[in-house]
């Protein structure tokens, strides 16, 4: 199993500091938020990408891919009925591909809650065939590139589009295609009825294309009420043995600490 750990909560610290601290406490890659490079990633250039590329590199670390997709240029969204909008969604989604592949990364996971939402005059159904479309439209370049899209199922206080797993694996079925994958994060299976180990089982090892570790308490693994040892178990016996990166929300008392408690904590079980 290897462990990464995602760059935003170091809240606008430099790329070097941040993977010399995850290099550092042990962890194997980081995961980028585009917008802690650039408000737009078409704005991100050449240059700046082979300097991040490098940066990682040089602390011996591997650049697992992008998250908080859509978050920093405004007026993008996955199912508006709007075409322009929409359009635009599209050709920016295909931007991040080429940013993924630039910084060596693999995966890209698309959570962006609000950018995803039904929109006022839009039906559920009109909504899903939008999202549908669009993922359709940029696979077989992710493809091309070696790159994973990964659909991730967020709760329902923050999106009203795909809350479960089951929703997300429904999706990414009826696309059927092998550069769409199902993202699990511990957070958001919190919210669901079902019991996170048993979330987990209900998905081959072959359909995740990433796993974020969390609590629900927004803090990272091991801070919280959510014991471990049972999605530990359920991890294993699905045979995930990829990454597990960790994504919080809450960066007190210091991304440090969270960091270092994080993957103290995992070690204990992988």
């Amino acid at each position: 199993m290897k462990f990464a750990l995602c760059n935003e909560m170091f809240e606008g610290r430099p790329m070097a500091e941040v993977c010399s601290i995850a290099s550092r406490l042990g962890y194997d890659g980081v995961e980028i938020a585009p917008f802690t490079l650039s408000a737009s990633a078409e704005d991100i250039s050449a240059e700046q990408r082979k300097e991040v590329r490098q940066v990682i590199a040089d602390n011996g670390l591997q650049a697992v891919g992008l998250h908080w997709l859509f978050a920093g240029p405004t007026g993008l969204h996955v199912t508006t009925n709007d075409d322009k909008i929409w359009g635009r969604t599209r050709d920016y989604l295909s931007c991040l591909l080429d940013l993924c592949s630039d910084l060596g990364g693999k995966v890209l996971v698309l959570g962006s809650p609000k950018q995803r939402s039904i929109v006022e005059g839009q039906t559920k159904e009109g909504a899903w065939n939008r999202a549908v479309e669009l993922l359709s439209s940029v696979l077989d370049k992710a493809s091309q590139s070696g790159l994973t899209i990964c659909l991730e199922p967020l709760s329902p206080v923050e999106t009203d589009f795909i809350n479960t797993v089951a929703e997300g694996m429904q999706m990414v079925r009826q696309i059927n295609h092998p550069n769409l994958k199902i993202h699990l994060d511990v957070k958001a299976m919190c919210a669901e009825s079902t019991p996170v180990p048993d979330i987990i089982r209900s998905v081959r090892a072959e359909n995740i294309g990433h796993f974020h570790v969390n609590d629900s308490n927004l803090y990272g693994p091991g801070m919280g009420d959510v014991d471990y040892g049972p999605i530990a178990e359920a991890i294993k016996e699905i045979g995930w043995d990829k990454w597990l990166s960790v994504e919080v929300f809450k960066y007190d008392p210091d991304p440090e600490t969270i960091a270092e408690k994080s993957i103290e904590y995992l070690r204990s079980y992988f």
